[in-house]
């Protein structure tokens, strides 16, 4: 098991950016895995981004590509995502999450068994 907590969420104007990061605890970080996920009120958890153990690959939903990156330091245990170009549909709260380590990184909540308190994100028109 691995403990994440996320930071960094707040309230936006559309275009605007912000950087979310998640801190996990425990000396077993490089063994996961880390994944983006986001929900809004009434609909159901949906990727953002992931990113495999290593960092070496990277998956992003089309709704974010180009204005989203996930990054990693395995030194530091951390998980971060850079959100450029913010639009009011982004607004959610934005879950951390750490699943078992493969060569390219799940892009459903099912293969994800860590997950953060979250983050709320408000983007104002």
């Amino acid at each position: 098991q691995v403990q994440l907590v996320e930071s960094g969420g707040g309230l936006v104007q559309a275009g605007g950016s912000l950087r979310l990061s998640c801190a996990a605890s425990g000396r077993t970080f490089i063994r996961y895995n880390m994944g983006w996920f986001r929900q809004a009120p009434g609909k159901e958890r949906e990727l953002v981004a992931a990113i495999n153990y290593s960092g070496a690959s990277t998956k992003y939903a089309d709704s974010v590509k180009g204005r989203c990156t996930i990054s990693r330091d395995n030194a530091n245990n951390t998980v971060s995502l850079q959100m450029n170009s913010l639009k009011p549909e982004d607004t959610a709260v934005y879950y951390c999450s750490a699943g078992l380590s493969s060569r390219v990184p799940g892009l459903t909540p099912n293969e994800y068994n860590n997950w953060g308190q979250g983050t709320q994100v408000t983007v104002s028109a």
